[in-house]
């Protein structure tokens, strides 16, 4: 296989919206349109529920992990060296982030923040990292109460973990703090609203959506959480 057909694969396996596909099917509701607005796992939980929630969280996890596994053992040996085998892998991971954020599949409208998706990521490239990365993660969700302030604390922890496992001459901790700074852009909403202390604490669930058939649609109350 073509490396650049792996990344555009890579792509359209992030771009596979699991939120949006839980709404229609459980529900028959655009999730877009429902809770925060955000294909993400936490608006998931508010709006569906922890079974489907946490269904839609391992597939988005999936969809990262999988991509960076499998698509390296497929390259064409004359296009990928094993030396290069492991920035392809990077390389397909990203892919896969993007496409979680901007669907072609939802004509790159709407979209999760990445932060599941991330976590497949580097679940596959740096294990033990993302270990010490979820234990605060944890730690942070059970003493706040706050979805988008652990998945901050993660984020910014990656890279420490990293640097210290597999040292800053990794290729791994460069594109860390990439990723990293990217899930704090994809979080800037909530940043701010953490900051006039009006961010929804996690466990609170939405009223039940209304169904489509009465003629009532769900608010939309700003960007998401997960």
């Amino acid at each position: 296989m073509s490396p650049y057909l792996g990344l555009v694969l890579a792509y359209l396996a992030g771009s596979i919206p699991a939120a949006y596909i839980a709404g229609k099917l459980t529900k028959g509701i655009d999730l877009r349109q429902h809770g925060s607005g955000n294909l993400g796992a936490t608006n998931v939980y508010r709006v569906l529920g922890a079974k489907i929630a946490v269904a839609v969280l391992l597939f988005d996890a999936a969809k990262g992990a999988l991509p960076v596994l499998y698509f390296p053992r497929l390259l064409d040996p004359s296009a990928a060296t094993a030396a290069s085998a492991t920035w392809w892998s990077i390389a397909f991971g990203i892919a896969a982030i993007a496409g979680h954020v901007r669907p072609v599949f939802l004509l790159w409208n709407g979209g999760g923040k990445g932060v599941a998706t991330a976590s497949g990521v580097f679940g596959a490239l740096a294990p033990a990292a993302i270990g010490v990365t979820l234990v605060v993660w944890f730690l942070v969700l059970v003493l706040s109460g706050y979805m988008s302030l652990a998945s901050l604390a993660g984020a910014a922890v990656l890279p420490i973990a990293i640097a210290v496992l597999r040292g800053i001459r990794s290729p791994l901790f460069a594109v860390s703090i990439v990723v990293a700074a990217f899930v704090f852009w994809t979080h800037r909403s909530n940043i701010a609203r953490l900051r006039r202390g009006d961010e929804p604490r996690f466990g609170r669930k939405q009223p039940p959506p209304p169904s489509p058939s009465n003629g009532e649609s769900g608010g939309l109350d700003g960007p998401g959480v997960s």
